[in-house]
């Protein structure tokens, strides 16, 4: 029983102290605004490339595994979060409060599984039933909201996994595969013919199929081409530095010493 009392006293004690860290920032970010040049000339629009870059930088260390990294870069994530919410305030149309019980309202609007009597047996149903409750708050079509802006490689993914919500999906993997292989023959022929404008069409047809695919074997085609682009990285900066080495520049260099030295940073990694 006193153990009981001991961990549930520690639970208190961690909520206090995470809301009192909470309390802090906002405290921070009132003084900010109040005191500092900086900070009091930013608005909604000049902290937007801002909050973009630090989406980036959180993805790096996500990618990275960095969790130190990760940490700070959600905080800084955090304070763009709260910034917004303070020129909401400040323009009469919301605070951080009303932010935050808005999410809470939708997470259990969201969750009937948790918060009511529906029934779900796995991760699909959850996925197909927050679909449906959307659809009930009023957005009119299942792919309202993939954002515009979203990189492309990412929107192909999330515009797939939206239809698959309603049904529109492939039964098995070998007729996706054999999708794959349509759209590269029809890219292999419009390539012969050297129309820019179909091979960039039959192209992204190629690339939107490839990306199915992925989503079947449950690999992230934007994580996985980031982990090809920073392994490139990593072996061209090794062809460089060891020209740089050798006193030669890589203009000097052959592609067959270049490809040796390739595979030696291959072994490396």
């Amino acid at each position: 029983m006193q153990v009981g009392i001991r961990l549930f006293t520690s639970n208190i004690i961690t909520m206090n102290e995470k809301q009192k860290a909470f309390g802090r920032i906002l405290t921070i970010m009132d003084e900010l605004r109040e005191k500092c040049p900086w900070d009091k000339k930013q608005t909604l629009e000049s902290l937007r490339p801002l909050t973009i870059e630090e989406i980036y930088e959180l993805s790096d260390a996500i990618i990275k595994k960095d969790l130190g990294l990760l940490k700070e870069e959600l905080g800084d994530i955090l304070l763009h979060i709260v910034f917004y919410a303070k020129i909401g305030e400040e323009q009469g149309a919301f605070d951080i409060a009303q932010v935050i019980n808005d999410l809470c309202e939708k997470l259990i609007r969201r969750h009937p599984h948790i918060y009511s009597d529906v029934i779900v047996e796995n991760e699909e149903q959850v996925k197909q039933n927050w679909e449906k409750l959307k659809m009930k708050e009023g957005r009119k079509s299942v792919m309202g909201g993939v954002p515009e802006s979203l990189p492309a490689l990412i929107k192909a993914w999330r515009i797939q996994d939206k239809a698959k919500q309603v049904g529109f999906e492939w039964d098995n993997i070998e007729d996706v595969w054999g999708k794959v292989e349509e759209e590269l023959s029809e890219f292999k022929e419009v390539a012969k013919e050297g129309d820019a404008e179909k091979m960039e069409d039959e192209f992204g047809d190629l690339l939107f199929s490839l990306v199915n695919y992925s989503r079947f074997l449950n690999v992230d085609p934007e994580t996985a081409l980031e982990r090809t682009n920073q392994k490139f990285l990593k072996r061209f900066r090794y062809i460089e530095e060891v020209a740089s080495r050798q006193g030669r520049q890589l203009t000097e260099m052959t592609l067959g010493e270049m490809d040796a030295i390739w595979n030696e940073a291959k072994k490396s990694d």
